[in-house]
């Protein structure tokens, strides 16, 4: 071992810090963002009930981790180590506000509720904590069995689930913001991928995405003090020195979110795969630290970031954590354990002292997330990578339910519309029988997606492998997820359901015979590849036999 001091803080560091700042402060953005330009949840509510424990997730995190590197150093002597990142997971801020946190607040705030807007946004919140609080306690669980889940779930039903979220919502929807403002958006989306995915330094060795954020931000407020620009789509306006020095989050601690524990366990369809999808990448990302030379403990980096999950939901957050993906990165720029400090004091400051409000207001969108396109991008190539060649058709598999998710989240919008709604019309209403068929198919297929993608890579990962006995197993759990909506719920809200409870309120005549049809299709797809596996086991006998008897026999005579 070397007897040199560790070096936790190295020029390195400070790349790597905007990297994994940037990326933070592009989530936050996102999902305050995304909530209020999509569902008009209030701006100033969620800067100051959910962004200060959302930040809380982080610090905890990040300082954690740096703690972690501390002690690795230590333990091993060497002078090189680099801290895990963590910050906030981005496939599960598009999916907690996409199908979770705005269609509660729509529904809160319907005429048929009763609430305010404010009271709409609390109840949204709370259901918020709520999620967030389940995902860590699950994330606990998993901390001890990690080992065990990867040994079960084949590694194209992990990453292809991931895969899918990263390509067709973590790429795509930012893009659409992209392309709001496409001189801006196009120019800094090409630095990002110029610097990050082909490896071309900016002068002066600024790192790329400060780069695109300088260039891209630039070119947007001088284009809007010249009164160019075409599209200026921003969220509410607000005071940010409203948003200073927030307290409405510190009402988390009176714990009245527990009395709609039981109204969020519908949305546990939602929640728990994302969850689950955090510890999978979380031993996924110890792998790719072990690969660079750093040998940290799985079960300690799923324990942290489950720590760090509760430390959020505790204080409000409506946001989990995760360790992200790309740490041989981050040791290639030289990074050492400084800028996870760095971003832990940032980030967890922006939000308990409020001016985050401010880089809210500052900061365009077009500037920031084609961040979010490359970490999609990135992602999905990681899928491809770390799973091997003959399983590629079931990563490819695992989008499909995705896009369904994506048609069903603009359909939604579209029915959700206040001069629609208002007269009546809906999916029920429409004349064409066809079209309410299509469109209820595709809700099916988007309903609980993340698991659907996952059950089909893992069934097809199998079936490739000649595995299908194990195929017909994952069938079997498809057709009992399905009875019960976890996933294929035909519900408007995607819950999950009991199928014969009289109250449950189906879309449409005959929805309810849906669950069972779908149960039955997997039955008969379990049945056939455990016979055809039968078969197959005694086709090899057989071969074998053959080739036994058929070889040559030596003349002793």
């Amino acid at each position: 071992m070397s007897s040199q001091r560790y070096r936790w803080a190295a020029p390195g560091d400070v790349n790597a810090f905007f990297g994994l700042m940037l990326d933070n402060i592009a989530d936050l953005l996102l999902a305050v963002g995304l909530l209020n330009l999509a569902f008009g949840f209030p701006t100033k509510f969620a800067l100051h009930y959910m962004v200060p424990g959302t930040a809380v997730g982080v610090l905890v995190g990040d300082l954690l981790f740096f703690v972690l590197a501390l002690r690795l150093a230590k333990k091993t002597g060497r002078k090189d180590i680099t801290a895990m990142p963590l910050g906030l997971d981005t496939p599960s801020t598009f999916g907690l506000v996409l199908f979770v946190f705005g269609p509660v607040f729509l529904a809160a705030k319907s005429p048929e509720s009763g609430m305010t807007i404010d009271q709409a946004a609390m109840y949204t919140w709370q259901i918020g904590i709520c999620a967030i609080f389940i995902s860590g306690l699950f994330k606990i669980a998993c901390a001890l069995g990690a080992g065990w889940i990867r040994r079960i779930v084949p590694r194209a039903g992990l990453l292809g689930s991931l895969a899918a979220i990263a390509l067709v919502l973590i790429s795509f929807l930012p893009l659409l913001e992209i392309l709001h403002t496409p001189i801006v958006g196009f120019a800094a989306l090409a630095i990002i991928l110029t610097t990050l995915v082909a490896k071309v330094r900016l002068p002066g060795r600024i790192p790329g995405a400060l780069g695109a954020l300088l260039v891209g931000g630039l070119m947007y407020w001088a284009m809007d003090a010249s009164g160019v620009l075409v599209h200026h789509a921003r969220a509410a306006v607000i005071d940010p020195a409203d948003a200073l020095l927030p307290t409405g989050w510190l009402t988390a601690f009176s714990f009245e979110w527990i009395n709609v524990l039981g109204d969020s366990l519908r949305y546990l369809p939602i929640v728990i795969p994302f969850a689950l999808a955090t510890v999978v990448g979380g031993i996924d990302c110890t792998e790719s630290a072990a690969a660079v030379g750093d040998e940290y403990n799985t079960t300690q980096i799923i324990a942290v970031d489950a720590l760090a999950t509760l430390a959020a939901g505790l204080c409000g957050g409506m946001l989990q954590t995760t360790p992200y993906i790309g740490h041989p990165a981050y040791k290639a720029m030289g990074g050492r354990a400084a800028y996870t400090l760095a971003t832990a004091i940032f980030v967890g400051s922006a939000g308990l002292l409020g001016y985050f409000a401010y880089m809210y207001l500052v900061i365009p969108k077009a500037a920031i997330f084609p961040i979010l396109v490359f970490i999609g991008l990135e992602i999905t190539a990681q899928s491809f990578h770390a799973t091997k060649k003959a399983h590629y058709p079931a990563v490819a598999l695992a989008c499909v339910p995705a896009m369904a998710a994506l048609v069903t989240m603009f359909v939604g919008r579209i029915f959700g519309d206040r001069a629609l709604w208002e007269n009546g019309i809906g999916l029920s209403t429409l004349k064409d029988a066809t079209l309410r068929h299509d469109l209820l198919t595709v809700r099916v297929l988007s309903a609980g997606f993340i698991v659907t993608s996952l059950l089909w890579a893992s069934m097809l990962a199998s079936i490739i492998d000649h595995r299908l006995r194990v195929a017909a197993l994952f069938a079997v759990f498809a057709a009992a997820a399905t009875l019960f909506g976890v996933i294929h719920s035909p519900l408007d809200t995607g819950a999950m359901f009991l199928p014969w409870d009289d109250a449950v309120q189906w879309p449409l005549p005959g929805a309810e015979e849906i669950p069972y049809r779908y149960a039955a299709g997997y039955a008969v797809v379990a049945v056939m590849l455990s016979v055809w596996d039968v078969r197959l086991a005694k086709s090899r006998s057989h071969d074998e036999t053959e080739s036994s008897t058929d070889a040559p026999v030596r003349d002793t005579t």
